[in-house]
């Protein structure tokens, strides 16, 4: 594999203003959070901790450029239900993960990322709950690992059962066009919350910081699951879309879940948009997450 070499987090000042929003809104979190961090070929992975130490793990995926701090309003309703809740920094994206090993050469090398996670945490088994492109990784590494996920509750899951709305595509083209600056991502998440309650300005200020300002690695991404690899899933799964979501139609998601997982739960929350989802919709999402773990 490839050796990539990254500055430090640390090294600008937009960096460094990307990091103090970060710890600003970590430190909204109203339960203790314990930062820790597990070394890989890839480089550094910070998992912010939460809940009993004995708590069965619940292991939180967030959305490309989101951050683990997103879960600022779920993370104390799951872990004050007594599951150890470990939300990780995806390695390569802006966060206090530091990738300055190995590449990850695609999605083989993501999973297998998130494999040296797990066994640096000592986890041999989670539930996991992912966001976006976070769920899209959550249900990849549920076929890639079927034996330590428990239960898989996905929040308004990108390319997982259902492609994007052709808009959708061309409103993200301006994120990766030159000249990023955080006026740019802020009025891309302005745009895309669909007229529905307003994102958290703290944490849509960590996404345009961490946009413009923070070393990032290229996107891993792969195609959506076919129908023949999803009924391989042995997990229970969850799905929670956003009614107001922009990135798909959250009613043909719904149907393209029921067909492919017949037995999996799925909901539409109204009135929440894509981003928003686990802040906005936290109420909701945080009832149904803990009532479909505790199935399990």
């Amino acid at each position: 594999m490839s050796a990539r070499t990254a500055p430090s987090p640390a090294s600008s000042v937009p960096a460094a203003r990307f990091l103090a929003a970060y710890d600003a809104l970590l430190a909204r979190w109203p339960v203790p959070v314990e930062a820790l961090t597990v070394r890989t070929a890839h480089g550094t992975t910070r998992i912010n901790a939460c809940g009993p130490r004995d708590g069965r793990p619940l292991v939180l995926l967030h959305g490309g450029g989101a951050t683990s701090a997103l879960w600022f309003a779920n993370a104390a309703a799951w872990a004050g239900a007594g599951h150890r809740v470990l939300a990780v920094d995806l390695i390569g994206d802006p966060g206090r993960s530091v990738h300055d090993g190995a590449a990850l050469d695609g999605v083989p090398g993501l999973l297998g990322w998130l494999d040296a996670v797990l066994d640096g945490l000592d986890v041999p088994g989670a539930d996991f709950c992912g966001h976006s492109y976070g769920g899209w990784i959550a249900l990849e590494y549920a076929l890639h690992a079927p034996d330590r996920v428990g239960r898989l509750a996905l929040l308004d899951p990108t390319q997982c059962f259902a492609g994007f709305r052709p808009g959708y595509l061309l409103r993200v083209l301006p994120l990766f066009l030159p000249g990023r600056t955080p006026a740019r991502a802020r009025a891309y998440l302005d745009g895309e919350s669909g007229g529905g309650p307003r994102l958290d300005p703290d944490w849509r200020e960590l996404y345009a910081l961490g946009y413009a300002g923070f070393p990032a690695s290229r996107v891993v991404t792969g195609p959506r699951p076919s129908p023949e690899r999803l009924r391989t899933l042995a997990a229970p799964v969850l799905t929670l879309l956003a009614g107001r979501s922009r990135a798909h139609d959250p009613v043909r998601v719904a149907e393209a879940a029921r067909h492919a997982l017949p037995s999996a739960e799925v909901a539409i929350l109204p009135d929440v948009a894509h981003h928003a989802l686990p802040m906005a919709g936290a109420p909701e999402v945080n009832r149904r997450v803990l009532d479909f773990l505790s199935q399990g």
